[in-house]
């Protein structure tokens, strides 16, 4: 049976839903993609090309990557569970919490021994130096999400690539999920694609869902550090693992120009204006820099603010997370200045039970 364990569960209600569940752009997917999708509809009688060239060229071109270090699958979960199944990894650290994908495909592909590196809170969920520590040559693959996800925390350029570094002396595979990376104010002080070359068994992990806003699409890729370990992961993939539509509408997406500097922008300004009203409700955050709010709430907000059709990420199910954290995607002024003002109503009601 499948679980409801991530956001964006729309179909359950049968009415308009605000939802902050999924973090996706909030300015939509653009219009020069869902024109690639339409005015190419009279290629999707045809089986999709096998090995996705168009969309590759267009990959390597906008991230300078050779294109035989690619592989585009169905989504970057796709890329997630594809990529276990090709390198067998027996013993892996994840950094947690976080996306529990990772977990996932390491016990599809029969991982013997998963540990967690955790991220504590009184630490600001910031990773430390004492991953070194954990870090040695008994592991076969890191998953380090950045900026994370549920907490929206970038980890620095500088301990990305000494973690890889450490990692390859170790002989340890290391993906880096950097599907949110675009939305960061200050990316390249933060991601690694422009040293991927000079990296050693390193996997960047992207996807099309979160900045285009494709998610009902269903487009992932990996720039991988060397063609054989890409040449691994493409060998586990189906043979039609990216429809027409999606490839045509990543090729037009890699085509855009401004789009993400505009992204950037107006994440930023919607992201500060909600920071600045949970701090005024007197809900805790951590210094998200992503296009998403991790915060704290010690009463339950999922059912009361489903009574505003308004539908938030609880992080329940995270390691070592409860019920009194949540996520809220960072969406439109006017979606998140109905989202603050019925998140008001709530907090009032709760503080009046309390001094009642």
């Amino acid at each position: 049976m499948i679980k409801e364990i991530h956001g964006g569960n729309i179909y359950k209600f049968d009415h308009k839903i605000y939802d902050f569940s999924a973090n996706l752009n909030p300015l939509g997917m653009p219009e020069e993609v869902k024109q690639a999708i339409i005015s190419n509809i009279d290629k999707y009688e045809s089986y999709p090309d096998p090995f996705q060239r168009e969309l590759t060229a267009a990959i390597s071109h906008f991230h300078h990557v050779k294109e035989n270090v690619i592989c585009c699958g169905n989504g970057a979960a796709d890329i997630i569970f594809r990529s276990t199944l090709a390198l067998r990894p027996k013993k892996a650290l994840i950094v947690s919490p976080t996306f529990s994908e990772y977990q996932e495909a390491l016990m599809a592909s029969a991982c013997n021994k998963i540990n967690h590196y955790l991220l504590k809170e009184e630490k600001g969920f910031q990773i430390q130096e004492d991953i070194f520590d954990e870090l040695d040559d008994s592991y076969d693959m890191l998953f380090i999400c950045n900026p994370n996800n549920p907490t929206g925390i970038p980890i620095p350029k500088e301990m990305m690539l000494r973690l890889s570094m450490r990692c390859a002396q170790t002989h340890t595979y290391l993906m880096i999920d950097e599907c949110f990376s675009e939305f960061l104010d200050d990316e390249e002080q933060y991601s690694v694609m422009d040293s991927i070359e000079s990296l050693s068994k390193v996997i960047i992990l992207k996807a099309f869902t979160k900045i285009y806003a494709m998610a009902g699409l269903r487009l992932g890729y990996c720039i991988c550090s060397d063609e054989k370990t890409a040449e691994s992961i493409k060998g586990c993939l189906q043979p039609w693992s990216v429809s027409t539509p999606a490839s045509k509408a990543g090729k037009a997406a890699m085509e855009l120009t401004g789009f993400i500097e505009k992204t950037k922008a107006y994440v930023k300004e919607n992201r500060d204006y909600l920071l600045r009203g949970l701090a005024e409700l007197g809900y805790q955050t951590y210094k998200p820099k992503a296009n998403y709010i991790f915060f704290r709430s010690e009463e339950d907000l999922i059912g009361p603010l489903e009574k505003f059709d308004i539908m938030i990420r609880s992080c329940a199910n995270y390691l070592t997370l409860d019920e009194h954290y949540y996520r809220i995607a960072v969406r439109t002024r006017e979606e998140n200045e109905y989202f603050l003002a019925s998140l008001a109503q709530i907090t009032k009601r709760s503080e009046g039970k309390t001094n009642g």
